[in-house]
């Protein structure tokens, strides 16, 4: 289990925890997280989960596949360094204390 801190654009924080097992993105949803849409369900087949992840914790998470890249290109306002799609993040207890921020909106 981690304890995950969803940031609104906004700067409303939301701080659940998300089981082991589970996506970043499942987390914000099952927890009821404005701000991630997740359209594809977790497919990777959109930018609708898209987050800045805490410059604190860029270095800590799993590289980017090639596919997650991809679809960066169609996010709002990507950040090469601080963009990563939520449903692309599997939580572990690595995880615990994770902060991500949602952009202005999702497209």
């Amino acid at each position: 289990m981690a304890k995950i801190t969803y940031i609104e654009h906004g700067g409303t924080e939301h701080v659940v925890d998300v089981a082991n097992g589970l996506t970043v993105m499942e987390g914000a949803r099952d927890n009821g997280i404005p701000g991630i849409e997740a359209d594809c369900g977790g497919a990777c087949a959109c930018s609708t989960c898209h987050v800045y992840v805490h410059p604190d914790w860029v270095a800590k998470l799993p590289a980017k596949e090639d596919m997650e890249e991809d679809m960066l290109d169609f996010a709002f306002e990507p950040n090469p360094e601080r963009s990563r799609l939520t449903c692309q993040i599997k939580v572990t207890d690595a995880l615990d204390g994770l902060i991500v921020q949602m952009p202005e909106k999702q497209i």
